[in-house]
């Protein structure tokens, strides 16, 4: 699969809301990053972050908007949505994926964090 399919397939996967189906998208020192806050490395540290947001939402999308690609490097403009505790969050995102040999490696993702905080209140 080329970057491209690999980062369209992850962001399809989210809907299924599993940590444990996602994490097996990425190498085993890969790094994930939500700029806000400290960046996470190994699948093990991935699934336990993915899990707070992902395992426990009754629903789950990221739609992308826009992607582009660039030799290994896939760049998404995406709405993330959950439904966590009866709570519906949508939050505009720029995402940042580095696909080597059919995994992400990488991946950072740039958003505002009053936005979501301020929607689960």
């Amino acid at each position: 699969m080329t970057p491209e399919q690999v980062v369209r397939e992850f962001c399809n996967a989210v809907a299924r809301r599993s940590s444990a189906e996602l994490v097996g998208f990425f190498t085993a020192d890969a790094v994930y990053h939500n700029i806000p806050v400290e960046p996470v490395q190994g699948k093990e540290m991935i699934q336990a972050t993915l899990a707070q947001f992902v395992d426990i939402s009754s629903d789950a999308e990221f739609e992308i908007l826009a992607l582009a690609t660039a030799g290994n490097k896939v760049l998404t403009e995406r709405i993330d949505r959950f439904t966590i505790n009866g709570k519906r969050v949508e939050i505009a995102v720029m995402g940042t994926f580095e696909v080597t040999d059919g995994k992400i490696g990488a991946w950072r993702d740039y958003f505002d964090m009053q936005q979501f905080m301020k929607q689960m209140a």
